[in-house]
């Protein structure tokens, strides 16, 4: 049976132009990509990433505006029988930025037995590309946002 995952992400500027990435240790892969995730059932989007920043960052957003919905087929790179569809909005903080940082790729601990490690750092604006994020979709959109902002 067909199945389909739809995730919601948030791109937020600082006001040095940085790009924030979540970098993170999933079932044993490394993965950077933009800070957010899945849609839960009864949410709407916008609900969803407002949660899932909330959830992850401790950080209250507000939606500025749409910047993409994936037009293309792709499937899962977790479970290879899932259609993964992703929504991506451009966020500001509406709180402080109280979110540890991390100084470089995927500087953290990975307990024994914990299959799952996230943290956010800031990617400068010279710096950030479709080469500094990991999934495909994420690819796409670093381009539209290189090429939009």
């Amino acid at each position: 049976m067909a199945c389909f995952n739809v995730r919601v992400y948030g791109i937020m500027f600082n006001d040095q132009k940085q790009v924030l990435v979540s970098d993170e240790f999933i079932r044993g892969g490394y993965y950077t990509k933009f800070p957010g995730g899945g849609l839960e059932f009864g949410e709407g989007t916008l609900e969803c990433i407002i949660r899932e920043w909330q959830e992850e960052l401790n950080q209250q957003v507000e939606v500025v505006e749409h910047i993409y919905t994936t037009d293309f087929f792709q499937i899962s790179a977790f479970d290879n029988v899932t259609q993964i569809i992703s929504i991506y909005y451009l966020v500001k903080a509406t709180s402080p930025f109280t979110a540890p940082i991390l100084s470089q790729p995927f500087d953290f601990e990975i307990p024994e037995g914990v299959t799952e490690v996230e943290g956010v750092r800031w990617i400068s604006w010279n710096e950030f590309s479709s080469a500094s994020v990991t999934l495909p979709i994420d690819k796409v959109v670093a381009d539209l946002v290189k090429r939009k902002y």
